[in-house]
């Protein structure tokens, strides 16, 4: 930003000549006029003082177009440099997840705007513009330049203080701002999780908390900025008003001449002016240098400030509520929901075709039961419409005899443990997220759910052990342990139907083996049915129906039932 920098001194020299030369113009034209000058000299004048004034214009435009342009560079610099260190350097030891980099990369840097186009060439005229006031004052009047000398020097005091006081305030304002988006990303993303595990409306009340919070912070910074201009305002008038009233005094008895008088009243409002902008374009500029530090801290490595810590983006500090026994009966394995699929027929929205056309059969409780099928046949669709994402065009599925539609989502939900290919882990610690329905799960429980996954071996290598904060989905882990990890979540809630969709797919041979054996053991005691491709799930099931073009062959495929082994 030299080149900026240099360009803003010369346009602020500039600017100082010409309100210097328009304050002497306008008195020398007025005070002309009052001595009966020619219409002549008068004319040219005031054609002077046109010329200055449209000088000025011009000046001021074409000093903010030309920040504005730098502002832009530099803007653009910051996102390649932030872009360029985020996909190429090491993960971010700080933690921010992409909300936070997202808002920080665009809503943050755009607010440089007025740091650079506006706040520092006001800060060029509040160093020029003064100095060169008070030396022509003190050559027209000594007694003037006495008291605007005097009185000057408060204005930057004030504004001192009241920076210091704003600084903590912008700081606290963009760190919310970062979380709020930070978490509302995640919660996004992750929405199917929370509708099945209940945490939709607690996590949406802490969302709406997080907003109450950045709302509160930004009224409290705009209160300041108020004040603090009203304080600038009232200390420039009253020294201004002293100039007047000791000028007024001394014209009134012939100790100053009146064009003297008309260029201290003209220039002594100049010397308060631009220290006046200053502190109001500070206020306006202080968001967009906070946004620039903290890319300066993720650019140049960890121990920058006003990092937001995971545990905010997370549901689980949301308020919690400890499942009754009533609920914990339902789940008992014990008690398996028998599925019956009558004539069912599904269509989304905006699709010519129906994804499912005719799905009949039935899956008796305790039942384990294999969809294979080619990409795009309905399988997943099956699955949807258990879990109550989608609806049915026509036919029925029930439930013990029930209805599915006849049945409230939430209550349903509750005999749900749904694995699904790629489960959204949130920016929490692991033991958070593993308890992500049972949210008041002791961690003995959690422990005892993560052995039968299989993920306690991964938790004994992270540094923190349970209490290790993922990251945002889960970037700590690799694409196995975070299906441990739903996989865990299912042991916890303890549910009597279990829904595995696709849960091998993309994984290695020996992740997916691991992901399979964990599974064996969930699937013992509960109805379920799993979606996969993965031929080593056909040793695991007791019953295999495949789906083409949406139809469903229920016919058992011969192999020898799991249920025997178990």
């Amino acid at each position: 930003m030299r080149s900026h920098l240099v360009v803003a001194t010369a346009c602020g020299v500039a600017l100082t000549g010409l309100i210097l030369a328009q304050a002497w113009l306008v008195a020398r034209t007025v005070s002309g006029a009052t001595d009966g000058a020619d219409l002549t000299t008068l004319g040219t004048l005031v054609a002077l003082v046109a010329g200055v004034a449209l000088a000025r214009a011009v000046l001021a435009y074409g000093a903010e177009t030309a920040a504005l342009r730098s502002a832009a560079r530099a803007k653009s610099q910051l996102r390649r440099e932030l872009v360029r260190h985020l996909t190429t350097g090491p993960p971010d030891p700080a933690g921010r997840n992409a909300g936070e980099l997202v808002t920080l990369a665009t809503r943050g840097l755009d607010a440089l705007d007025d740091y650079f186009a506006r706040y520092l060439p006001q800060l060029v005229l509040a160093v020029l513009v003064p100095v060169a006031v008070l030396i022509v004052i003190a050559d027209a009047d000594w007694v003037s330049a006495l008291v605007i000398g005097l009185t000057l020097p408060l204005i930057p005091i004030f504004m001192a203080l009241v920076g210091m006081h704003t600084r903590a305030r912008t700081d606290r304002q963009w760190q919310l701002l970062s979380r709020l988006g930070g978490h509302f990303l995640d919660v996004v993303q992750g929405l199917p999780t929370l509708a099945l595990f209940r945490r939709a409306q607690a996590v949406a009340g802490k969302v709406r908390e997080t907003t109450d919070e950045h709302r509160q912070a930004t009224m409290g910074t705009l209160r300041v900025a108020f004040l603090s201009a009203f304080v600038l305002e009232v200390l420039a008038t009253l020294a201004v008003a002293l100039v007047a009233v000791e000028v007024g005094l001394r014209l009134l008895y012939g100790n100053l001449d009146l064009e003297t008088a008309l260029l201290v009243l003209i220039l002594a409002p100049e010397a308060y002016l631009p220290l006046r902008e200053v502190g109001a374009r500070f206020h306006a500029s202080m968001e967009g240098v906070a946004a620039a530090k903290h890319v300066f801290a993720v650019i140049d490595g960890p121990g920058g400030s006003g990092t937001s810590t995971p545990e905010h983006s997370t549901p689980s500090s949301v308020t919690k509520r400890r499942p009754d026994q009533a609920e914990r009966d339902a789940r008992s394995p014990e008690v398996a929901t028998a599925l019956t699929f009558d004539r069912l027929a599904v269509r989304y929205p905006g699709a010519a075709t129906l994804a499912v056309r005719d799905a009949s059969f039935t899956v008796a409780g305790g039942e384990s039961v294999l969809v294979r099928g080619p990409s795009g046949a309905g399988k997943s669709t099956l699955l949807a419409v258990l879990l109550r994402f989608v609806d049915a065009g026509s036919g029925t599925v029930r439930a013990d005899g029930v209805n599915l539609r006849d049945l409230d989502p939430e209550e349903w939900r509750r005999t749900l443990a749904w694995v699904p290919q790629r489960p959204h882990l949130f920016a929490g610690s692991v033991a958070d997220n593993v308890r992500l329905g049972e949210p008041d799960a002791p961690i003995e429980a959690v422990r005892r759910a993560a052995e039968q996954a299989g993920l306690d071996e991964v938790v004994a290598r992270l540094p923190g052990g349970y209490d290790t904060a993922l990251g945002e989905n889960g970037a700590r882990l690799s694409s196995g342990e975070r299906q441990r990890v739903a996989l865990a979540r299912a042991f916890l809630r303890d549910a009597p139907l279990v829904l595995l969709d696709e849960p091998t797919a993309h994984l290695d041979p020996d992740s997916a083996a691991a992901v399979r054996t964990a599974a064996a053991r969930l699937l013992r005691g509960r109805t379920a049915l799993v979606v996969a491709h993965d031929e080593g799930w056909t040793d695991l099931v007791d019953r295999v129906v495949t789906v083409r073009d949406g139809v469903v062959d229920a016919h058992p495929h011969a192999h020898a039932p799991a249920g025997a082994s178990r």
